[in-house]
This record gives structure tokens, sequence and C-alpha cells, in this order.
């Protein structure tokens, strides 16, 4: 049994860590509600901030650019890994794995300079127009890493009695995999792509060397908008941001924990 003194420390420390953590997203939620242009000073309540990044045209191009790039590098990487997973997890033995397996591997522990750098001599090399593409690919090339750890965690405890016994029953590969496979480990697909989705979001390295005229993404812009200096609306944006990805947090939360009570 616990002593009181033990768990007041416990209880502080994990007070403090979260302090650490959160606090500064909670003060700039609070500012973005700042009705004075001086984002140190409180000025009132106000919520003019989120009036005027709507009829902010740069901020809001970056923003629905951003959400692209996301939802698109987020879908690719989810097939790539997922894909990348199953051969890891079923074929344990071939030639190349090793080699194979670090590839895979390999964004998530390299530094995000030299994915950026390497990338963007890869599309000068081939004589490719940076743009959406371009940093599309080089998100779904830094995030698809992620995907596959993400989904191998769930395949390496799977059933494969049940694949077998479908089999047994007349079901084609692809059915087996369309009907059984991918239903039992669709929450850590979904997890994947949220996870990729998020990372791309949040991206601003590789993508300011991969980026091209017309393809500014949010990252870019509210750091470019940074060095001149803080604004309110750049609290504003960034709180909706915030908002979003919680959001999306809770929805795969919610989804997982029915689709576990489901089997």
């Amino acid at each position: 049994m616990t002593s009181p003194r033990s768990r007041f420390l416990d209880a502080t420390a994990l007070t403090l860590g979260f302090a650490f953590l959160y606090l500064p997203i909670v003060i700039l939620v609070i500012f973005s509600f700042n009705a004075s242009q001086l984002v140190t000073v409180w000025g009132g309540f106000s919520t003019r901030w989120y009036a005027s990044i709507w009829q902010n045209r740069q901020l809001m191009d970056a923003a629905w650019m951003t959400v692209k790039v996301a939802a698109a590098s987020a879908a690719f990487a989810t097939v790539v890994g997922t894909l990348a997973a199953l051969a890891l997890t079923r074929y344990t033995r071939f030639a190349g794995r090793t080699l194979f397996s670090g590839l895979v591997y390999a964004p998530i522990v390299m530094p995000e300079v030299i994915t950026g750098l390497s990338l963007l001599l890869l599309f000068v090399s081939l004589g490719i127009d940076r743009g959406f593409w371009t940093v599309t690919v080089a998100h779904a090339t830094f995030t698809c890493g992620f995907v596959a750890v993400v989904v191998q965690s769930r395949l390496v405890t799977f059933d494969r009695s049940l694949e077998e016994a479908a089999a047994d029953l007349g079901a084609r590969p692809w059915q087996v995999f369309s009907r059984i496979t991918l239903p039992i480990i669709a929450p850590a697909v979904v997890a994947g792509f949220l996870l990729a989705f998020t990372l791309s979001l949040d991206d601003l390295v590789i993508a300011s060397f991969t980026t091209g005229p017309g393809s500014t993404t949010l990252p870019m812009r509210i750091y470019s908008q940074v060095r001149l200096g803080v604004t309110p609306e750049i609290n504003a944006i960034s709180t909706l941001m915030i908002a979003a990805v919680t959001v999306l947090v809770i929805a795969a939360s919610l989804a997982t924990k029915r689709s576990a009570a489901a089997h």
C-alpha cells in the first residue's frame, strides 16, 4: 500500500508533466480570443480574429492546401504501409527482407532535413516541377513507415486460423483479405491513417524542400508570418488546427472502442 507522501509526489509529478506539455497550448487557445492586437497583452474577450482569418486569403489557401496534401499522402501511405506490414509479417523469410525492412523504417529515424533534401535532389534530377504532388509524395514517403509499424503491431497478434477457415470454405485470397483480415485490422489501419494525416499537417521541414509556387502549406505560412511577428490570427488558426486534430483523435478512439466491443 502506497503512503500518502508517495501518492502526493506521484500526483505532483504527474501534474507538472501535464502542465509542461499542455499549458502552452492552453495559453495559445486563450489568447486566440484576445481582443488586443498585441498577443501578449490581454485586451478582453473577442472572436474577431476567427472572423478575420476567413478573410485572409493566403491563410485559407494554405490551410486548404495542407488538408488536401495530408489527406492524399495519408491515403497513399496507408495503402503502402499496410502492404509493407503484411509482407513483413506474413513472409518472414525472403531474399532482401532485411533491406526491405530497413527501407520501410528508415524515414522514421532519418532526420527530416536529410529526407527533404534527398527528395528535393530526386525531383530536380527527374525534372519534376515542385508543387502539390511532390509534397504529397514526400509526405507519403515520410509517413508510410509509421503506418507500417502500427499495422504490423496488430498483425503480429492476428489469429490466422480465421483466414485458414475462410480459405477452407472456398474463399479466394482477395475475399479472405477483404472480408476477414481487413475488418479485423481496420482499427490499426485507421490509426495509421490518422497518424500519417497528423504528421503531414504538422510537417514544415520536408514541405519546405519539396513545395513550389502555389502549394504553400499552413505550417510554412505560419512560420513565414511568425518571423515578422506573431499576430492573433496565427493563434486563431492554430486553435482551429488543434480542435480538428482533437476531433479526429476522439472519433478514432470511439471507433476503435466500438470495433473492439463488436468483436
